[in-house]
């Protein structure tokens, strides 16, 4: 009797390696994707910032010596279009003030070159694991804002029985109001997050969206989504 075999879909998760040793870059890419992981090489930061810019990546491998663009000076851009992504260096500069530099930037680990590749693999299994977790412990959250409940995975606004179906960055931008309610979201946090960036025009877009927000909102007098001149937005429920 023949039995049908159910396999459970894995996500696979993708890795930006940048490492201008074409030698290491090659041999830790197929490590990696022998370990099931989707890995893009790059041999300098130039590409490897086009790459960030074109695709989505569960993590980053940054070489810190790297022509055209260095690892440092890559990390400062890709954290300025994903603030979340976790990140690691690898780096053959040992001194003291560069890990610390590294680690100022955002890194989540500074790896010393040479590194054992099984000790790394189980930091990327690690930190991915529990990046995973975060979202899914986010991602399934609901708020009680006033008289209204917010359903961030649906993207529904509901307030006595009548929904508003929220658009994509209407309903990311709401989440993270909802997130920091009654404390600061900085102009600067929201854009990087939703926008990628935090140009004037993007500033002028995120504006239009905080208006639609409350109008959405302006059923319950006891929230106000306040403009902190300057520096952001509170979402004020009292």
């Amino acid at each position: 009797m023949n039995k049908a075999i159910i396999m459970e879909d894995k996500k696979i998760s993708k890795i930006l390696l940048c490492e201008d040793d074409s030698n290491l870059g090659l041999v830790l890419k197929n490590y990696l994707e022998l370990n099931d992981y989707e890995v893009i090489l790059e041999r300098d930061g130039r590409l490897g910032l086009a790459a960030f810019q074109r695709e989505k990546f569960d993590l980053c491998l940054l070489d810190v010596m790297m022509p055209h663009v260095d690892g440092f000076t890559l990390a400062e851009e890709i954290r300025d279009i994903d603030p979340d992504v976790p990140l690691f260096f690898l780096s053959a500069k040992t001194l003291k003030e560069d890990i610390i530099h590294g680690y100022k930037l955002g890194a989540d680990d500074y790896i010393t070159k040479p590194f054992d590749s099984e000790v790394l693999l189980h930091k990327i299994k690690a930190i991915i694991k529990r990046n995973e977790e975060d979202h899914k412990i986010t991602d399934n959250l609901e708020f009680e804002l006033g008289g209204y409940h917010f359903n961030p995975k649906l993207r529904e606004l509901t307030f006595k029985q009548k929904t508003q179906i929220l658009s994509p960055k209407e309903n990311e931008l709401l989440k993270m109001l909802a997130e920091n309610k009654n404390d600061l979201l900085t102009r600067e946090k929201a854009l990087k997050k939703i926008w990628g960036s935090d140009t004037y025009f993007n500033g002028r877009s995120m504006d239009v969206y905080i208006a639609k927000l409350r109008k959405y909102l302006k059923e319950d007098d006891t929230i106000e989504i306040v403009n902190i001149h300057g520096n952001g937005f509170r979402l004020v429920v009292e």
